[in-house]
């Protein structure tokens, strides 16, 4: 089975996205373009998690669909620490198989940070601690780096205060 899927997508609640990201325009494009699984993205922000609630349908296990377009959901947020004495900046992808459990990783991450302020929340979170919080949380839930190679907050981004996936 051939699947085509972009999974790290930003809502109009990010910074520097479109104001046309809302569902059916993101259905609409991913029909011409021959995608079928989105990522829903944003899901920490209120006002787009109130808009996936009310676009989409379950359609199995871990998956929503709207007008024939699969979702998974999705967001990306901004870890900022401090580690062995060093900034780390890494901003980082959460896969999550319910809206059940998007609320309570939100009521999670809401202590960390403004989760209102973008659909790219700033958390003052450790990468690692957020992945015992949420998998404490939601076990069927994952998280990987959102970029690798970007110039700035990726993996091995200049600014992250990473020099290798150890």
């Amino acid at each position: 089975m051939k699947i085509i899927a972009d999974l790290h997508l930003h809502s109009r609640f990010s910074r520097a996205t479109s104001k046309n990201m809302r569902i059916p325009e993101m259905t609409r494009m991913a029909k011409l373009k021959g995608i079928g699984i989105l990522g829903t993205a944003d899901f920490t922000h209120p006002g787009w998690l109130d808009e996936l609630n009310n676009h989409l349908m379950e359609a199995g296990p871990g998956i929503y669909e709207y007008d024939g377009v699969k979702f998974i959901l999705t967001c990306e947020v901004s870890n900022i620490y401090t580690r062995k004495g060093a900034l780390r900046r890494i901003h980082n992808v959460i896969f999550c198989p319910s809206f059940d459990e998007v609320e309570k990783i939100n009521k999670f991450l809401g202590r960390f940070g403004k989760l209102a302020s973008d659909g790219r929340p700033t958390l003052g979170l450790d990468s690692e601690a957020m992945l015992e919080g949420v998998l404490s949380l939601s076990p069927d839930s994952y998280i990987v780096p959102a970029h690798i190679w970007t110039p700035w907050f990726s993996m091995f981004g200049s600014k992250s205060g990473f020099d290798s996936i150890e």
